[in-house]
């Protein structure tokens, strides 16, 4: 029995897709450098899905609530966001909206 080259790649924290070597990709620090998470804990994920998460929650939001990748799973925006480019192919880009944070 083979093994898929794809068992073996990391995944992305936020939408759970592989994250193959020379597609674009980030760290992302779970609590912002801003908000005291330099030399924190960091989770890999691909750009797209880094700049939808800045683009969706504040450094605030980010330090208190949505601190862990279950977390940021969990904002409704976010899980929107993961179900839809899960169906893209993870070299996948486009461009993020704007902020869209009710207040």
């Amino acid at each position: 029995m083979t093994r898929d080259p794809q068992d073996t790649l990391p995944t992305c924290a936020l939408c759970l897709r592989p994250v193959p070597p020379g597609v674009p990709q980030s760290q992302h620090h779970l609590i912002p450098k801003l908000k005291g998470g330099k030399g924190g804990p960091t989770v890999l994920v691909h750009h797209i899905c880094h700049k939808e998460i800045h683009a969706t929650l504040s450094e605030a939001e980010l330090a208190r609530v949505y601190n862990t990748p279950e977390m940021l799973r969990s904002h409704p925006r976010l899980e929107k966001f993961a179900k839809w480019v899960a169906k893209r192919p993870p070299e996948f880009m486009s461009k993020v909206p704007k902020r869209k944070r009710g207040r």
